[in-house]
């Protein structure tokens, strides 16, 4: 099953020489534009809210973007990735293979970025049979693994996921197609590990299937970040509105809070919001949400209000380097 070249920085609308600030600029813009939430057509904007979290995925970490560039879009020109290449599935020779759909991430992704080693959760095959190595009798299905991005909204509510998992047999090379509905659990956090039995490879002369393991990946959202169960929320703020203080609505994950901002903030001071974040794993209470004041300077300014700047520099008697 071949994967398709996928062109990450053409999804990301970057230059291949972009900074990392501007690929997480152009992130943050197309991921407000196509949020599921906010999109005109809802199951496009799904679509291409997880196209734009795969390149964001890549191209945000340092190794896999370099990775990445090593490959090339001419990779499979010569029958292959460069030489010393290892792709990402650990697999074994004649072991099935395994695709998926429904995912979250393409099979480019999968097959070159999903994992590695052992136990890797990288959509195929991890070539591991449970119940040992028996010569005879009934022989259990092999278990496999794999990736499935979940955004912050499923994490928040729980979720009913559709995926498809398409089998072919290496020794016949007769191709399998099975639908099943994977339940993502509320309060689902970054790399836990979703179980769904009798999903993996068929066992022999008797024996069951194999199970489906997925790895949780939370998609990267515009507007936070995660740590655990709690949400990072970056605020800009005017500079007399760190000195005078306001109040400023903020979006969150279950609708909008007036948030006070106390006068004097220092930037990068957080603000805490108790039980404003993920549901906690297996409990009743929530983790926070943390806004961080983010002061910003206007870049450019008229002759007028570069007058009342001079004029607040004449007049102020604050010294900050003491």
């Amino acid at each position: 099953m071949a994967a398709t070249f996928v062109d990450y920085y053409q999804t990301l609308g970057v230059a291949r020489t972009a900074s990392a600030d501007e690929i997480k600029k152009a992130f943050r813009k197309l991921a407000r534009q196509h949020h599921p939430d906010v999109a005109k057509d809802k199951k496009a904007g799904e679509a291409k809210f997880k196209e734009i979290n795969e390149a964001y995925e890549v191209l945000s970490d340092p190794a896999k973007r370099k990775k990445y560039d090593e490959l090339g879009e001419h990779w499979n020109q010569q029958g292959g990735p460069p030489p010393g290449y290892k792709y990402a599935q650990p697999g074994r020779e004649g072991a099935q293979e395994f695709h998926f759909e429904g995912t979250g991430f393409s099979d480019f992704f999968e097959q070159f970025f999903g994992g590695g080693g052992n136990g890797a959760f990288g959509g195929f095959s991890t070539g591991g049979r449970r119940g040992g190595s028996r010569q005879a009798g009934p022989r259990p299905g092999e278990d496999i693994e794999g990736a499935i991005s979940v955004t912050l909204e499923e994490a928040m509510q729980g979720a009913l996921r559709e995926v498809s998992l398409q089998s072919a047999d290496p020794t016949t090379g007769q191709v399998r197609t099975e639908r099943f509905k994977v339940r993502i659990p509320k309060g689902a956090l970054e790399g836990q590990v979703i179980r769904v039995p009798g999903k993996g490879g068929a066992g022999s002369s008797g024996g069951e299937a194999g199970h489906l393991f997925l790895r949780v990946r939370l998609a990267s959202h515009p507007e936070f970040r995660v740590q655990e169960a709690d949400l990072y929320h970056d605020l800009p703020l005017a500079p007399w509105e760190a000195v005078l203080g306001t109040t400023v609505r903020v979006r969150g994950l279950d609708g909008e809070l007036d948030v006070k901002i106390p006068p004097g903030i220092n930037n990068g001071q957080k603000l805490r919001l108790r039980g404003r974040g993920l549901p906690r794993p297996k409990s009743t209470e929530r983790g926070d949400l943390y806004v961080v004041a983010e002061i910003e300077v206007p870049r450019q300014v008229d002759s007028a209000e570069r007058a009342l700047w001079e004029q607040l520099a004449k007049s102020s008697t604050f010294h900050p380097r003491g």
